[in-house]
C-alpha cells in the first residue's frame, strides 16, 4: 500500500523573510542543542508593539499583548524603569499540525524609562482584551524632549 504523501496547503503562503527568519531559529535551535521548541529568556525575549502617548499631562503606554492571559503579565517600576514582562503560552494540542507558526511565544519584556520623580502612586494599568494600558499621571510634560544647545568644538582639542 501507497503511504500518502503529506502537503502543506498553505505553501507558497508565508513571505519569503519570515520564512527566512524560521530557518534561522531552527539552524540556532540545533546548533544549541534545544532542537524543536526553544524556550526564550530574558536575554532573547520578544517585546510588545507598543504606543506611547501624551494624553493631557499623563503619558500613556500601551503593550499589544493578545493571547496573554492577565495572570501572566506583570507590571514593575525600579529605578525611574518601568517593566513589562510575561509569557505567552501556546495552547497544548498534541493533535495540531502547525503550518506556519508567526506568533511570538514565551517569555517577554519591555522597558519604558519614566522621567525622574514618578514614583509607583503615580502609575495605574488595566489590561482587558489583550491590550495593556499603563497611566502614569502627570509625566507627559517631564518626558518632554528639551533641546540641548551645541557648541562648536574649538581647534586645538
Amino acid at each position: 500500500m501507497a503511504r500518502k504523501r503529506f502537503t502543506n496547503p498553505f505553501h507558497g503562503v508565508v513571505d519569503m523573510i519570515t520564512e527566512m527568519n524560521r530557518v534561522s531559529d531552527a539552524m540556532a535551535s540545533v546548533e544549541s542543542g534545544h532542537a524543536g521548541g526553544r524556550e526564550r529568556g530574558y536575554a532573547d525575549a520578544w517585546s510588545p508593539p507598543t504606543d506611547i502617548l501624551a494624553r493631557g499631562e499623563d503619558l500613556v503606554i500601551r503593550c499589544g499583548l493578545s493571547g496573554v492571559h492577565e495572570e501572566d503579565v506583570s507590571v514593575t517600576l525600579t529605578h525611574g524603569t518601568l517593566t513589562v514582562t510575561g509569557e505567552r503560552r501556546r495552547e497544548e494540542d498534541e493533535s495540531a499540525v502547525y503550518y506556519s507558526s508567526e506568533r511570538f511565544m514565551g517569555t517577554f519584556r519591555r522597558e519604558i524609562s519614566l522621567p525622574e520623580g514618578v514614583t509607583e502612586k503615580d502609575i495605574r494599568a488595566d489590561y482587558g482584551e489583550g491590550l495593556l494600558e499603563v497611566v502614569v499621571r502627570g509625566a507627559a510634560g517631564a518626558a518632554a524632549p528639551r533641546r540641548i544647545a551645541v557648541a562648536k568644538r574649538g581647534r586645538g582639542r
